[in-house]
């Protein structure tokens, strides 16, 4: 039923599960001692997030932030809103942001700054997507899935009007979809 409203898939189940073993090796190598605080930005991170910390074998801990930019619609509205805050201090802990996709970097980028002004020691963003084409604030995350092209994505927690989230690969949402308003 959902696949109808998908132009293409651009990450497959597949690549995703390919994808996730990379990030593990490369999280567990740099934190594998530094019992890490993993700050999921919900609600896309959930499948990611989840997949992610399975293939972890180390210590960690885990957290969750409700942050947002979008806040409907298909573009960010440059107006960061914390909707839930962590309840987990980060005060000299080394922080992994987990995060779906990382557009504009306005809403990383703000939270970055807030968890460093709370006295992380360290923070870092992992994302299954990076589309770089859509920065309007200088920001690279440590670790990357995947870059894509500057089109509008759904499926593994992305979401459209809180849809496709459930789809268990990233695909290009159809713009007759978006624009049928």
């Amino acid at each position: 039923m959902l696949e109808k409203d998908i132009e293409k898939v651009l990450v497959s189940e597949n690549e995703i599960k390919e994808i996730i073993h990379r990030l593990s090796t490369e999280i567990m190598q740099d934190y594998h001692d530094k019992f890490p605080l993993f700050v999921g930005l919900l609600k896309g991170c959930v499948p990611f997030m989840s997949d992610l910390l399975k293939e972890l074998d180390m210590h960690l801990e885990v957290a969750f932030m409700n942050v947002s930019s979008y806040h409907g619609g298909i573009e960010s509205t440059g107006d960061v809103k914390i909707d839930m805050d962590l309840g987990t201090p980060v005060k000299g802990r080394h922080v992994l942001l987990t995060e779906d996709i990382v557009d504009t970097g306005r809403t990383i980028n703000a939270v970055v700054d807030l968890l460093k002004y709370r006295g992380a020691l360290s923070v870092n963003v992992v994302t299954l997507v990076d589309k770089p084409e859509g920065r309007i604030i200088d920001f690279v995350p440590r670790y990357v899935g995947i870059e894509i092209p500057k089109v509008f994505v759904v499926g593994y927690g992305l979401d459209y009007e809180e849809r496709y989230r459930n789809l268990p690969y990233v695909g290009v949402l159809k713009p007759e979809v978006y624009s049928k308003e």
